[in-house]
């Protein structure tokens, strides 16, 4: 019988497969689908401080092996996801769940916090510094050392649970960022949010998106979401939580042996809703192939 448990900032989870904020909502609409229990961990959609509509339309393109993305953050804002989202989200899923943050401002994110802290099922912040398309904000913070170790030291005196930075990968290098969050508190880094890019409408001789970029996902980012997990596990002493291209059991025990401790599956939702169901499903059978009988014991044993 193989161990799929792992334990991610002191929180044990039954396994690492873990949807990634923006691609499973607040839940609801996938346990319609299925029994969302089987799952690790699930990351809300980012929330911020106050409610927001996203960016104008059209906001999401087709890329060969991804997608484009530039939603900018739509949420109902933290109070409604505190009193309204979590709590129905209890009901459908008995586990703990990441709370993911943005703002456009240190006071945002404190903000944003203070007001989903005291909500149970909260087990972890993910703190997003990462996302590429908000304007004002967002991967602002996530670009500059100084500035996401100040959002990090803001945060993690706000609250006592643990506290997960995420990531940009549009950077020169991610490891100095890494460390700068590491230095300020954090418990843990999840990477990579998505790659900054974009497509042009050949007729229109115009960009596709209104936003004019916005960010790749999917299978195509995979090497290099890999690369910066490995880079980062070597550069700190904190948990890693990987992400990028994940959409097989494969994907996942890949992730954690270039040194992920938990892996959160994105695009592949939006392509097939049942896919975190699947590599969960495939989880034991894939270790039984590669003579894997404990998650955990695979953790950076690729280095």
């Amino acid at each position: 019988m193989v161990k799929t448990e792992v334990v991610l900032c002191g929180i044990a989870i039954k396994n690492p497969v873990i949807p990634a904020s923006g691609t499973f909502g607040f839940g609801a609409e996938f346990a319609e689908t299925y029994d969302i229990n089987c799952l690790g961990s699930i990351s809300i959609k980012g929330t911020t401080a106050e409610e927001r509509f996203g960016n104008p339309t059209p906001r999401i393109a087709e890329t060969p092996a991804g997608m484009l993305n530039a939603v900018g953050l739509q949420n109902p804002g933290a109070d409604r996801v505190a009193k309204e989202e979590l709590p129905r989200l209890r009901e459908l899923f008995d586990g703990p769940v990441m709370a993911n943050v943005s703002g456009f401002s240190v006071g945002d994110f404190i903000t944003a916090v203070e007001k989903l802290d005291p909500v149970p099922n909260v087990g972890w912040f993910e703190i997003n510094i990462s996302c590429p398309n908000v304007h004002g904000g967002g991967m602002a913070f996530g670009t500059d050392p100084k500035a996401a170790a100040e959002v990090t030291t803001a945060v993690r005196k706000t609250t006592k649970k643990p506290v997960i930075v995420k990531l940009s990968p549009n950077v020169t290098d991610v490891t100095e960022i890494a460390k700068a969050v590491e230095a300020a508190g954090a418990d843990g880094v999840s990477l990579i949010n998505t790659l900054l890019g974009m497509r042009i409408d050949l007729k229109a001789k115009k960009p596709v998106l209104k936003n004019r970029t916005g960010g790749l996902s999917g299978p195509a980012v995979l090497p290099v979401a890999l690369r910066m997990v490995w880079d980062v596990y070597e550069a700190v002493g904190i948990p890693v939580v990987g992400m990028g291209g994940v959409s097989r059991a494969e994907d996942v025990i890949e992730m954690m042996l270039a040194g992920a401790t938990a892996v959160e599956v994105g695009a592949a939702n939006l392509r097939d809703p049942f896919a975190c169901r699947n590599i969960v499903r495939e989880l034991p059978e894939t270790m039984e192939k590669y003579g894997i009988c404990d998650l955990s014991s695979i953790i950076g044993g690729a280095h």
